[in-house]
């Protein structure tokens, strides 16, 4: 693996991911449709440094088994036109410009099949192994039980450590595996005291913490549709401990998503680093520090291995495909399961970046492999296999904005408000948008 290249591509991905979520775009999209070419599929995503290669990968794995196959990549600048495009063709009623597939982001795909469900085709009959996904990952893409879409990127979080930070403090990376967020909260001063390493960051401006604690808890911020958070005591417990964390100089809380990256942690500010594995090459642009870095999983309250997952998308076949079983053939046979899926994945690692949410095509050699910048730990076969104990929770449309509202809670509550009524402002104004 070269860690450079990795590291190019996926701050590219970072870059056009927090583009992509959030602001339509202001003109419409415009997609070609598809093609009349039998062994030719057409497929809307984003990205030439991620996902477009993942989409080239599986072409040519597929040309093993169709030598004719073609795949018509029409390349957009974001997800939210792919959101655009199906929501004009939705409320128009003409689906004619829409193609075959489409790439949509994991977090509002239930949206957007229960707002249009004529823009879409279900994958059921698909010679798909769902077996081979871990549940959480499939829950986005399944609607009253029925497959939509096949899993591509993996967002599984991670914790990666300094590990020679917490070897100076007296610790392992045994020691901060399994503990309770108490515990860590101890570990994280002791490290700070001896190194001057805060132990975690994050992008205040668009705050995940909250998120990933909770659903490491097997909780959401969400039940039957409305926000939970109010009188939510363990929303309310992991709250205290990003605060702690953040009086005591042990969790930084980033102003903005660049000095989140560049600042705190290629700019050599943290021993720690909790989000998707996405992040993985942007911890590996201080290549100072290669090899002094290693995954594991993240604490919990009361103790035991936390899993959680932030990101990701999958492919989706739209009404308008006139060969869909071409389409779930193809997609079966590369990004679901299929003998094609271990040359797709190896090659969309290799060139992408893209780490599979299919078990089976994580026991490649590739995925096998130790990678030098984390101590020769081979990361990628185990964040497949974490992705496999992320618990399922409830999700909502109103996610990002619920962050928002926590985030300016989290805020209010280090500068000395009651941590009750900020809660429960927050989600008052969640409630009040939604009522809109």
């Amino acid at each position: 693996m070269k860690k450079k290249l990795f590291s190019l591509l996926m701050v590219s991905v970072l870059a056009v991911s927090s583009m992509a979520i959030g602001a339509a775009a202001d003109d419409a999209v415009e997609l070609s449709g598809t093609s009349d070419d039998e062994n030719t599929l057409t497929v809307a995503a984003w990205d030439a440094n991620f996902n477009i290669p993942a989409l080239e990968a599986a072409a040519e794995a597929f040309r093993a088994v169709n030598p004719d196959f073609n795949l018509e990549i029409q390349t957009v600048s974001g997800s939210s036109d792919v959101e655009q495009a199906i929501t004009l063709a939705g409320s128009s009623g003409d689906y004619s410009q829409l193609p075959d597939i489409v790439l949509f982001q994991d977090h509002y795909i239930q949206k957007y099949v229960n707002d249009y469900p004529a823009a879409w085709q279900s994958l059921e009959g698909a010679d798909i192994n769902w077996e081979d996904f871990g549940e959480e990952k499939l829950s986005y893409s399944t609607i009253d039980g029925e497959h939509y879409g096949a899993p591509v990127d993996n967002g599984t979080a991670v914790f990666a450590y300094r590990v020679d930070a917490l070897e100076e403090a007296g610790y392992t990376l045994a020691d901060v595996t399994g503990i309770t967020w108490d515990e860590w909260l101890e570990i994280a001063r002791n490290v700070k005291e001896a190194t001057g390493y805060a132990l975690l960051s994050m992008d205040h401006s668009g705050d995940d913490l909250p998120y990933l604690f909770m659903q490491a808890e097997g909780e959401s911020q969400w039940q039957d549709g409305q926000p939970n958070i109010a009188d939510n005591e363990t929303f309310k417990r992991i709250i205290e401990v990003i605060v702690q964390g953040a009086n005591d100089g042990t969790i930084l809380l980033a102003n903005s998503w660049s000095d989140y990256t560049d600042q705190t942690i290629i700019g050599d500010q943290v021993a720690g680093v909790c989000n998707g594995n996405w992040i993985i090459p942007t911890i590996e642009q201080n290549e100072s520090a290669s090899g002094k870095w290693e995954i594991t999983t993240m604490p919990t309250l009361d103790g035991g291995e936390g899993y959680a997952a932030n990101g990701g998308s999958s492919l989706y076949i739209t009404s308008n495909c006139s060969k869909p079983e071409l389409a779930k053939e193809f997609l079966a046979y590369t990004f679901g399961g299929g003998e094609g899926s271990m040359d797709t994945y190896d090659n969309a690692l290799r060139n992408g970046g893209v780490i599979t949410c299919c078990v089976s095509a994580s026991q490649s050699d590739v995925y096998q492999e130790g990678v030098p910048f984390f101590n020769e730990q081979p990361i990628y076969t185990t964040i497949v296999e974490m992705g496999t104990h992320v618990p399922v929770i409830e999700q909502n449309d109103y996610h990002y904005r619920m962050r928002e509202y926590v985030g300016n809670a989290i805020t209010n509550i280090i500068n000395g408000a009651d941590i009750d009524s900020e809660i429960a402002n927050a989600q008052a104004q969640v409630e009040f948008e939604m009522e809109e």
